[in-house]
């Protein structure tokens, strides 16, 4: 694992009524004029007169984004007044878990971010329609300081592109079978979207045999060259390629069941958004936990769970439900045919890398919700809410499936055949092909 450290001044003039201060999963708007130095001398510039305000941010071994830098232990902001409003005030600070004090007047914010580790990450179906988007938002965190990006064709020109953006990361790029080994050396996350859309003519069960083949080789892959990493899968359907990836690890020797992840960080998403919408909450305070699977019924957002805590009638819930559980093809209608849920799809996963480089860097306050072997049920793979840590899981939220609502409970015990149907087809499928290479595809 690479390691670099970069030590940043910088001075910031206000210029509008608001600035930027944000996360993967929430953001605070922001205009700022940034004028900066790197490792030891500082340029200083002129602050016009502004109302002095307090507030002082203290950041547990954080790994926050300030503009694509990584902030240090603390953020400091120093004037009188309120040109975010309480409202701004308040989103800093619980997104932040910020504690305001007062400090003397002066008319300067300072921040100092730092870098304390820097990591590798892999994406497999780079220069797919998730996979462009997806290495895009990879390159802006400043925690990764190489970009691995793979795909059969066409990447090249990817990485190229995404090259010549001013962020820290060194872009590599590999294409094909012949280079997927050296795609994978020294990676730390491997975030796999690759797979084919489903085609006119095609069945459902064509469109699974091609993409849970895909899936079992580039496992093997990762298997042989990188076998402590982190594995994200996003190539659906989820729920029968994580079991699948499951047998692949096993076969090889290498399976950790506390480092194999699939992204279900997108439903996650969707709740959170279509909550904040029904019941006209800020969305940075909104949190629904999303359990079961990742298609269909076995989606199920726990929406008695709600933070901040809020009421639904019972139509409510179940169009909410419903919305949240069919997400993916209101996109599809949308787009009229032209494409899927590339772009969400694409956020909801960089997030999910972005907590797992977290984890890796020592955060110790780091939970998503997604698909794993699990223990909170009688089913071998579950999507709840875990702990991230730099092992990987570290526990399961238990508390989220306690206390359901009936409406809750009926869903749950619905949802659970089709689960352990679509599990028991991916490691059927697995076993079945443990002798049979399959084509790599993206």
């Amino acid at each position: 694992m690479a390691t670099r450290t970069y030590a940043f001044v910088e001075i910031f003039r206000i210029d509008q009524s608001s600035w930027t201060l944000s996360k993967m999963a929430a953001t605070a708007t922001a205009n700022v004029s940034i004028a900066a130095t790197a490792s030891g001398s500082a340029k200083a510039c002129m602050v016009p007169k502004i109302k002095p305000f307090s507030l002082q941010m203290t950041l547990a071994h954080d790994v926050r984004d300030f503009s694509g830098l990584k902030a240090a232990s603390y953020v400091s902001c120093e004037s009188e007044a309120s040109f975010l409003a309480k409202h701004g005030v308040i989103a800093l600070q619980n997104s932040f878990k910020t504690r305001a004090v007062k400090q003397s007047s002066a008319s300067a914010i300072g921040l100092r971010p730092k870098i304390s580790a820097s990591f590798n990450v892999a994406i497999l179906g780079a220069s797919g329609g998730i996979g462009q988007p997806l290495s895009l938002l990879i390159k802006m965190s400043p925690l990764v300081s190489g970009l691995h990006l793979y795909d059969i064709a066409n990447v090249k020109g990817v990485a190229a592109d995404l090259s010549h953006c001013n962020t820290p990361s060194e872009v590599l790029h590999f294409t094909g079978p012949d280079q997927l080994a050296a795609a994978l050396k020294g990676v730390n996350v491997v975030v796999i979207p690759a797979g084919v859309p489903r085609k006119p003519g095609m069945t459902r069960d064509d469109l699974f045999n091609m993409n849970a083949g895909i899936v079992k080789n580039l496992v093997e892959a990762v298997a042989d060259n990188c076998p402590g990493a982190f594995i994200h899968i996003i190539s659906n359907p989820v729920n029968s390629t994580v079991p699948i990836a499951a047998e692949v690890l096993k076969a090889k020797g290498v399976y950790d069941p506390k480092k194999l992840f699939g992204v279900t960080t997108l439903d996650v998403v969707r709740a959170n958004t279509f909550v904040a919408e029904k019941k006209n909450l800020k969305l940075i305070d909104v949190d629904v936990p999303v359990v079961g699977g990742h298609a269909g019924i076995t989606i199920l957002p726990l929406l008695s769970k709600t933070k901040p805590s809020v009421s639904f009638t019972d139509k409510e819930v179940e169009e909410l439900t419903v919305r949240i559980q069919n997400a993916g093809t209101e996109v599809v209608e949308a787009k009229a045919g032209a494409g899927s849920a590339t772009l969400s799809m694409a956020y909801a996963a960089a997030r999910f890398v972005e907590s797992s480089l977290r984890a890796l860097d020592g955060d110790t306050d780091v939970y998503e919700c997604a698909y794993v072997q699990s223990e909170v049920n009688e089913l071998p793979f579950f999507a709840s809410r875990i702990k991230l840590g730099k092992r990987g899981i570290e526990a399961f939220v238990n508390s989220d499936l306690q206390g359901l609502t009936d409406y809750e409970s009926n869903a749950l015990e619905a949802l659970k055949p089709e689960l352990k149907a679509s599990i028991e087809k991916g490691i059927a499928f697995a076993n079945k092909s443990k002798h049979a290479k399959q084509p790599v595809a993206v």
